[in-house]
């Protein structure tokens, strides 16, 4: 029996995180709130609520050859320095390729995960999901892996810098 485990967030980290599950013969679950992957780098016009987004004109500031997965090179014909267009396109072949995508549920929020309550001796945890017809669902996973960034909550020290009122 394959050991199951949750995948929260279908982006950068959540694609290799799926992929090196496969490798070790593990069953990834990927819960992907959204209707797409690729988290952070989908450019959205209106971007959703509690959801980041980077800007229409991104061009990435490290080279490909340093931010690609090492299993997968990006195309050569890529640009050393990418628009966010040809990103997504790169984690497009990627999801592809290791054939990913039947391993993720799409528009499905994760409400809850904890341990079992026999966690001690099973290692396991309880994930409870939602989808986006609002039904809720309990599961059980040998292992949990987040991977859903840390761009979504401002982070607004404004007690640190009296006077200025953004």
């Amino acid at each position: 029996m394959s050991r199951r485990v949750a995948v929260v967030g279908a982006g950068s980290s959540g694609l290799v995180c799926m992929k090196c599950c496969l490798d070790e013969g593990l069953e990834p679950v990927c819960f992907e709130s959204s209707d797409d992957i690729g988290g952070l780098w989908r450019f959205k016009e209106n971007p959703e609520p509690d959801r980041a987004s980077i800007y229409h004109s991104v061009i990435i500031n490290t080279s490909k050859e340093m931010m690609c997965y090492s299993d997968f090179p990006i195309p050569a014909h890529f640009p050393n320095f990418m628009h966010n267009s040809l990103i997504m396109d790169y984690y497009r072949m990627y999801a592809d390729h290791f054939q990913l995508t039947k391993h993720i549920r799409f528009n499905t929020h994760v409400l809850n995960i904890k341990k079992r309550s026999d966690f001690s001796r099973s290692g396991q945890w309880d994930v409870e999901t939602e989808n986006k017809d609002g039904r809720r669902e309990k599961h059980i996973f040998d292992a949990v892996m987040i991977c859903i960034g840390h761009h979504c909550q401002p982070n607004l020290p404004l007690h640190d810098f009296p006077g200025n009122t953004w």
